[in-house]
């Protein structure tokens, strides 16, 4: 059976990688307003477990919110490592949206006096240059589940800890800001995407994502993309992680541009199916 077209008015619940003032945070306010979700709203504290809440309640009424990619460390590895599992409870990506990550370093202390930074492991690696030039190799980095959970955690009893995070975020906890723009690279953006148990409608401006395995031979792949540059079809994206099955068996993942329910799309993927062992489309989608 086809699947629903997203409708906005059976929304009641909407997740998302927390505390509030993550990036995710943000981003779920920028994905209500411009679907105008009458929703609640509820954070959760890592991706794995907006995933796994979202497959257990497996109802149309519940959406959820999730980065997927930095600018400048790649793919969300959590994310795309769950994302071929959402095939049994037929939720999809139903929007994508890109944020600006500019990052503060926020603390009770001075720099003098920081022994200790927190943060999630990406925004710790987008700073590596500022924290190589500003601190002694004896400074601990601790990772955390996000960002604004590293400055939630942070103590004024405690001046020789901080954290990593954004601007508003820090606001949002009542935490000084030590020093602000302190990203590696100034074009630091990060994409979430919106999850449901919906097909987004065509917009003329989609993106399609599909994940599926081979079996383990020589070329298997490459057939799959000769199909796709058949049919003229741009691919934008494509990585692969373990299968957790087998050694040497890989999930593939792959972007283009094009909706699910476009003639050429549905011509490749009658192609492609009798050649692979796993085939789902884990949406057809544009930006917001």
């Amino acid at each position: 059976m086809e699947q629903e077209i997203l409708d906005v008015s059976k929304v009641r619940k909407l997740l998302f990688l927390g505390p509030n003032g993550s990036y995710s945070d943000f981003a779920k306010d920028k994905f209500i307003d411009a679907f105008k979700f009458n929703c609640v709203s509820t954070n959760l504290k890592s991706i794995s477990s907006v995933i796994k809440a979202l497959k257990d309640e497996n109802s149309e009424d519940i959406i959820a919110v999730i980065p997927i990619e930095n600018s400048i460390e790649g793919i969300v590895r959590e994310t795309l490592d769950n994302l071929s599992s959402l095939k049994k409870e037929g939720i999809k990506i139903i929007s994508e949206t890109t944020m600006n990550v500019e990052h503060a370093l926020v603390g009770y202390g001075k720099m003098k006096d920081i022994k200790v930074i927190r943060s999630h492991p990406q925004a710790l690696a987008q700073c590596k240059q500022f924290i190589n030039a500003n601190f002694p190799d004896t400074l601990i980095e601790e990772a955390t589940l996000s960002t604004s959970a590293g400055i939630k955690s942070l103590s004024e009893n405690d001046k020789s800890i901080a954290a990593i995070g954004s601007v508003e975020c820090a606001r949002m906890y009542n935490a000084p800001i030590i020093k602000t723009n302190i990203n590696d690279e100034a074009n630091n953006k990060t994409r979430f995407i919106l999850l449901g148990k919906y097909l987004a409608p065509q917009t003329g401006k989609d993106k399609t994502s599909i994940t599926f395995s081979t079996e383990n031979k020589a070329g298997a792949l490459s057939k799959i993309l000769t199909i796709l540059d058949s049919y003229n079809i741009n691919m934008s994206y494509i990585d692969s992680r373990p299968s957790k099955k087998e050694l040497g068996e890989y999930v593939f993942y792959i972007d283009f541009e094009g909706h699910i329910q476009d003639e050429k799309v549905q011509m490749a993927f009658a192609d492609i199916k009798p050649l692979v062992k796993m085939f789902y489309v884990i949406g057809s989608y544009s930006a917001v």
